[in-house]
């Protein structure tokens, strides 16, 4: 089959999910979009590393994929990813092989929960921040840092987010939130609603707000009705959301497709 789209898709994730050999960081997402004819790829960066770290492994995978022929590449990124994605096209010299950046539910002015989350006692945070490192580095995670990714995600100070800036021109850019409306809209993301909304947030998918997901071409929210976090990238959907889901990244690479790239 063809391949519908000029230049490959490269999914990018965000904190805590991996690309492994049976867990997939975006469910079934990937094989559904290749099934319907378009080049897709995972990203393979850290769980757990820092916005610079996973940015430099963003650009190694991006280099092989050049090396292979692919003359850019359309990035549709999640959560932390979208920052991932940003920091290695303005400061890692690599605007020249993205063709487009589409944004999930990224974190583009912080998080509330990242904020709340790092403004507990210091003991804690390290006792914690050493076990999900020794953890993610047997998961194959080559420098996690969990603290500091915490640190970086959150609303202030955030100087590695508000130094950022804009986009080049030539590389068209959009972003999508999501929202939940109440807890049993999704268990998993439960917990982090109730602390996300005690701790600032207004409107938001349990990790990210709305507010702060709007980036350069703000397109809405990825579908109508409630959707949290996890269920954004394929996890704990309920069938009928698994096809709007799946029917939401086909519409986005139809999208992309449509616009030449």
């Amino acid at each position: 089959m063809e391949n519908k789209n000029k230049y490959p898709i490269l999914l990018v994730h965000g904190v805590a999910l991996k690309e492994g050999s049976i867990v997939k960081a975006f469910g079934r997402i990937g094989k559904i979009l290749r099934e319907a004819g378009y080049d897709v790829r995972t990203a393979d960066t850290d769980g757990f590393g820092t916005i610079e770290g996973n940015a430099a492994q963003l650009k190694a995978q991006i280099e092989t994929l050049a090396a292979e022929g692919a003359e850019k590449v359309n990035l549709i990124a999640h959560s932390k990813g979208g920052i991932d994605a940003k920091y290695m096209i303005l400061r890692l010299g690599m605007g020249g092989s993205v063709a487009s950046l589409t944004t999930l539910s990224t974190p583009h002015r912080g998080s509330e929960l990242a904020s709340g989350i790092y403004r507990w006692p210091r003991f804690f945070k390290r006792f914690l921040a050493f076990w999900i490192n020794f953890w993610y580095r047997l998961f194959g995670d080559k420098r996690p840092d969990a603290l500091t990714v915490c640190r970086q995600l959150c609303l202030s100070p955030n100087e590695e987010l508000d130094s950022l800036g804009a986009l080049p021109e030539e590389i068209f850019c959009q972003s999508y939130s999501s929202r939940m409306k109440r807890s049993r809209d999704d268990f998993l993301m439960s917990i982090p609603l109730y602390f996300s909304r005690r701790w600032g947030a207004d409107v938001t998918d349990g990790m990210v707000s709305v507010e702060s997901s709007k980036y350069a071409e703000y397109r809405g929210d990825c579908l109508d009705g409630a959707y949290s976090h996890s269920e954004i990238v394929g996890y704990s959907l309920k069938k009928k959301k698994r096809r709007e889901i799946y029917d939401f990244y086909l519409s986005l690479c139809d999208d992309l497709a449509a616009r030449g790239f």
